[in-house]
């Protein structure tokens, strides 16, 4: 803590999306297989240009190693100083002094890192493609000559190389892979158990369903009003450190397999510098909930790679009179018009907070797009990267004023106080990077994470997010005239979802305001 090395010591490595993404691929190259790959001691002996420098107490040295090396001769106030050569464990330059290591070893062989995406790689020629997260390899190879090849190439440099054929486990999560079949199951088993085990959470005396306390239903002109603040007592700083602990122990799990804790997590995360007696019953339903279901479990499925993005919003659903937003990514197909949308397991849940307060429920729905259209053109690069071409990415929303925004087919009036970063999806559309389409409530996956649910509904829809034995494998058409209703007002009868949205003068028939 001490060491102030200077330049970048940032180290690229693959995050939890490019290895979703990377295994898709797997699934969906005909010939393909992941393995595993790490390196053992990857940060130590690194040679080092600069050197540093430190001193250790003459008593912490074991008597075999002072009489092997003298040290008796070299001590100085009860110390021996010490000139560092090569990289070891705790230096802050470890990282990036032993990724650039690896850039020179594998260059030579034809592997190099691909320019937009931390952590994947590729190689010039061979069909090899493997996503890193410090020393650990994921690696997708059609041919096992080709896997070979990258092997030999670090066993050339790195005494310790072991090898997972079977690619069963990568950075804590358990993969199971059906070649024939052509799916993946992934899941982290034992993990909640670990967690609970940390913090000495006691199995709940009756099961919950429900991560997160939802507040109670209000009908009528109230509904619009803002979520009253928390005013119990604060708790200690002890404590407050454990609520912190907890979420950065359950994010990770959430991230990678269990996407139905996000919209708990961000809600506490959003008040944990300041948490109260409120706060922490809120963890403790969140354990308690993590408890009944310990073992998330998400399904890829072999597709067309394309890309599919569902969004959504929820207008004043937060203190503060904030609203939240949400998005679901999978790889499927390019929807077509009439038939049942293909799912697969989401590859990225984006589930937050707006960080201002929005004016409608259509710019917060606005709002929305805007950050899964952001996200999307990160994903979209990763897969062009790694081989998939993309299409304008298919973006459902069901809320008509935000499309018709996205898509230029509305005049643009009360629109205009809108926060102006939003109009990007609009020239993102005209780009043709995405095609943003209405489509009703049930038939967008983004709106699960958009708030906050009951006990009930949890139970319902979790086959639709997470495998289980009933998880659907379509998510079929809503029916028009009862889909319709409560999303956009009442509509005249047999209207029917259509391309492209429909024109201003049909919001002003039924009179929708702008935001309903």
């Amino acid at each position: 803590n001490l060491i102030k090395c200077p330049g970048d010591l940032t180290t690229r490595t693959a995050n939890l999306t490019t290895s979703k993404i990377l295994w898709n691929s797997v699934l969906s190259t005909e010939g393909a297989k992941f393995m595993g790959l790490d390196v053992g001691n990857f940060y130590l002996e690194t040679p080092m240009e600069r050197y540093e420098y430190m001193k250790m107490p003459i008593a912490l040295f074991p008597k075999h190693t002072i009489e092997q090396y003298k040290l008796n001769e070299n001590v100085k106030n009860g110390f021996v100083y010490l000139e560092i050569w090569r990289a070891i464990y705790g230096l802050p330059q470890a990282g990036s002094l032993a990724n650039q290591q690896l850039r020179r070893y594998l260059a030579p062989a034809g592997y190099y890192e691909v320019a937009h995406t931390p952590g994947l790689w590729k190689h010039i020629t061979r069909p090899v493609q493997f996503s890193l997260v410090v020393d650990d390899f994921g690696v997708k190879y059609v041919g096992k000559e080709h896997a070979d090849h990258l092997i030999r190439t670090l066993r050339k440099h790195y005494d310790s190389v072991s090898e997972d054929w079977e690619g069963n486990l990568y950075c804590g999560i358990t993969l199971e892979w059906n070649y024939i079949e052509r799916w993946l199951d992934i899941s982290m088993p034992g993990y909640i158990k670990k967690i609970r085990q940390r913090f000495h959470h006691e199995m709940p005396s009756k099961p919950q369903h429900s991560p997160y306390q939802v507040a109670p239903k209000i009908y009528g002109a109230a509904a619009q009003d803002t979520i009253p603040e928390d005013n119990t007592a604060k708790i200690d700083e002890k404590r407050v450190k454990v609520v912190q602990q907890v979420i950065g122990g359950v994010l990770y799990y959430s991230r990678a397999v269990d996407l139905t804790v996000l919209p708990a997590l961000s809600s506490i995360a959003s008040k944990q510098a300041s948490a109260t007696k409120n706060t922490k019953k809120k963890v403790e339903q969140l354990l308690d909930y993590l408890a009944t279901h310990p073992k998330a479990k998400v399904r890829y499925y072999a597709s067309d790679m394309i890309l599919n993005i569902h969004s959504d919003a929820s207008y004043l659903s937060e203190t503060r009179a904030r609203s939240r937003v949400a998005g679901q990514f999978f790889l499927g197909s390019t929807p077509v018009k009439g038939q049942p949308i293909v799912l697969n397991g989401a590859i990225f849940i984006l589930c937050g907070i707006l960080k201002f307060v929005v004016a409608s429920a259509a710019e917060a729905e606005l709002g929305a797009l805007f950050l899964n259209c952001k996200e999307g053109k990160i994903i979209r690069l990763v897969l062009e990267e790694l081989g998939h071409k993309q299409p304008p990415t298919p973006v459902h929303c069901d809320n008509i004023t935000a499309a018709g925004i996205a898509n230029d087919s509305v005049k643009k009036q009360r629109s205009r106080s809108m926060e102006m970063r939003f109009f990007w999806v609009t020239d993102q559309v005209k780009l043709k990077a995405f095609d943003v389409q209405w489509h009703p409530g049930q038939e967008n996956m983004g709106d699960y994470t958009s708030k906050h649910h009951d006990a009930k509904h949890h139970q319902e829809v979790r086959p639709w997010y997470l495998h289980e034995k009933n998880s659907p494998r379509v998510l079929p058409r809503a029916a028009a005239p009862s889909a319709l209703r409560g999303c956009v007002g009442n509509l005249p009868n047999g209207y029917i979802r259509s391309a492209p949205l429909p024109r201003i003068p049909v919001l002003r028939q039924v009179q929708v305001p702008v935001g309903h």
